[in-house]
């Protein structure tokens, strides 16, 4: 009732009940009325009068302005990785057989096995990653078999795969997962 009286108050241009779509006339009305699952039901066709005015594709493109905001709008330095929030991309990392060897010889920041002071520091560096660039990791494991038993080896066995450790018989046991009270179910 409301819609109706908003109708005539904006003058009539169109009432609720109207279909706002194409139907078919004559005795093909009759046909499809009968055939029909719902006969009240209109068949989609718009009214050319309510076609979207530009029709899609009707404007050019070169003509809108698209607003733009800084940063967002600058895609020069946005990809999309830096703003996607909700995925966190893996960042891949790698060790050469240079960088390899030199943390061999040399050691880290955190735990240097000599005293990178100065130059002399930096030129041992240098010298071997240059070594290891040259030679290869294999090569330097030849030639300091002990400097890489001590850096490789955990008492003269390679590391255990994560979580487990050597138990007392000597066999490799995985860790063990207990739970705790509050995320076991109660015993009654």
């Amino acid at each position: 009732m409301a819609s109706k009286a908003v109708a005539k108050a904006a003058g009539g241009v169109m009432s609720i009940s109207q279909k706002q779509t194409l139907q078919s006339t004559g005795i093909w009305e009759r046909v499809r009325r009968v055939l029909a699952v719902d006969p009240n039901r209109s068949n989609g066709v718009p009214l050319n009068p309510y076609f979207r005015n530009p029709t899609p594709g009707g404007l050019d493109p070169l003509e809108y302005d698209d607003p733009v905001t800084i940063p967002a709008g600058d895609i020069a330095d946005n990809p999309y990785w830096k703003r996607d929030a909700r995925r966190a991309y893996p960042r891949l990392s790698f060790v050469s057989q240079a960088d390899a060897v030199a943390l061999l010889s040399v050691g880290s920041a955190a735990a240097p096995k000599q005293e990178l002071i100065g130059e002399s520091g930096q030129k041992a560096l240098v010298a071997a990653k240059q070594e290891g660039k040259t030679t290869g990791l294999a090569a330097y494991v030849e030639k300091n078999v002990a400097a890489a038993k001590d850096a490789l080896l955990v008492n003269g066995l390679p590391p255990l795969p994560s979580g487990q450790s050597l138990g007392k018989e000597g066999a490799w046991q995985p860790y063990k997962y207990e739970l705790t009270e509050e995320n076991a179910y109660p015993d009654g």
